[in-house]
């Protein structure tokens, strides 16, 4: 990948990770306009950055790091603004026909992100440590703590039925 150049990058990196990317977005800030505008975002900042990528794993990594960035951007946006993230997201009508993409959608940001990433996205812990800057034991917790509360939604929501 060293060869290509500015453009070559770009185009490689919309063809093959632009769905990936707004699904990393859509699971960060919930909202489908702000996941769209994270990932433009992260576009924008590849095309101005001039890095060099030894590899396109690298490439990868480096736009999921910088996607989640920008989501994390919005969210204090929104918090700095007086409203709540509740009021400021909302889950997309696409996920509200899917009972456990619905319930992983109302998990804390940092465990739906981190289910997210090792369960659809196929990433280790320590992967998703070195994107979101924290250590891998910290992503295993977010993914246990994650998993707990989502059997637990999922043992309410299924009591709720039965009665």
């Amino acid at each position: 990948m060293n060869t290509l150049a500015t453009t070559d990058v770009f185009r490689l990196a919309v063809e093959r990770y632009a769905d990936t990317l707004y699904r990393i977005a859509l699971h960060a800030v919930s909202r489908p306009e702000d996941a769209e505008d994270a990932v433009q975002d992260t576009y924008e900042r590849l095309l101005h950055c001039g890095k060099t990528f030894t590899s396109e794993d690298h490439l990868k990594a480096w736009l999921i790091r910088v996607v989640i960035n920008r989501c994390h951007d919005l969210c204090r946006l929104a918090e700095s603004k007086n409203r709540s993230l509740d009021e400021a997201i909302s889950i997309p009508a696409a996920a509200q026909d899917n009972e456990i993409l619905n319930t992983v959608m109302s998990l804390p940001k940092n465990y739906r992100i981190a289910i997210y990433l090792h369960y659809y996205e196929g990433y280790t812990a320590a992967e998703i440590g070195d994107m979101q800057d924290v250590s891998p034991n910290t992503v295993l917790t977010w993914l246990s703590r994650g998993r707990a509360r989502l059997r637990e939604l999922l043992k309410e929501d299924m009591e709720h039925e039965l009665v």
